[in-house]
């Protein structure tokens, strides 16, 4: 696998464009895979996961895939300095049962509620259909991290405060425009975790690394980063 580190131009009309529209954004992702089958979705074939950290002034952006992309497609004054491209290898090779890492996670962290649909049925639950909504306290956001956890194989451990040693924050939601040919517009909000994990089985989490963790992995979601942790 490799990650790709790109130094974004704020001042490039084009990543403006992008930062407006959360689709625009996955289109520019996808230039850097070209020469696929035209009936292999590069996304899936290639297991791509990015993500949009801010730094300073301005932003960094993150991009995994088995393969190696080629970004000379992004248009001219697109980034700061050529990307950086790097094989994953080591940190796949560090992952071990018992092996803690500090972490980093933009995840969209959602909740199924049913919602009526206004058609009478003889049935009460055929009267609603079910939708995806927002989990906006910082609490739950940790629960739903935490079984996360119990599926892709880590635990979050304890801080000296007695407290999961991992942190919530929001993101600014992320947002596409409304086109005649798009399926309809998309809201995602999602939630910056940070902290430190413990390995507990290294072939699922290792998958969790590769693939991704949650919902929204085409739109800037589900990337997991790891890291050394970091000292008391």
């Amino acid at each position: 696998m490799y990650l790709s580190k790109l130094l974004i131009n704020v001042y490039s009309r084009e990543f403006r464009r992008d930062h407006a529209d959360i689709r625009q954004m996955h289109r520019t992702v996808m230039s850097g895979y070209r020469g696929l089958p035209n009936d292999t979705p590069a996304r899936q074939s290639q297991a791509i996961l990015w993500r949009l950290d801010t730094m300073h002034r301005g932003f960094v952006q993150y991009v995994q895939s088995l393969g190696k992309p080629d970004w000379s497609q992004l248009p001219a004054d697109y980034l700061l300095e050529p990307a950086q491209v790097r094989s994953l290898q080591p940190v796949l090779d560090a992952i071990a049962p018992g092996r803690r890492f500090a972490f980093r996670l933009v995840a969209n962290p959602v909740r199924d509620i049913l919602r009526p649909t206004g058609q009478p049925t003889a049935e009460p639950r055929k009267r609603a259909h079910q939708i995806k909504v927002a989990r906006r306290d910082p609490q739950e956001q940790l629960e739903w991290l935490i079984r996360k956890g119990e599926h892709h194989g880590f635990v979050i451990p304890t801080a000296s405060s007695g407290r999961p040693d991992a942190a919530p924050s929001p993101c600014l939601p992320l947002k596409s425009q409304k086109r005649a040919e798009d399926r309809g517009p998309i809201t995602i909000e999602p939630v910056r975790f940070e902290g430190h994990l413990i390995v507990t089985d290294a072939p699922t989490f290792t998958d969790a690394v590769c693939t991704g963790i949650g919902r929204g992995k085409a739109y800037g979601c589900g990337l997991l980063s790891l890291a050394p942790p970091r000292r008391a």
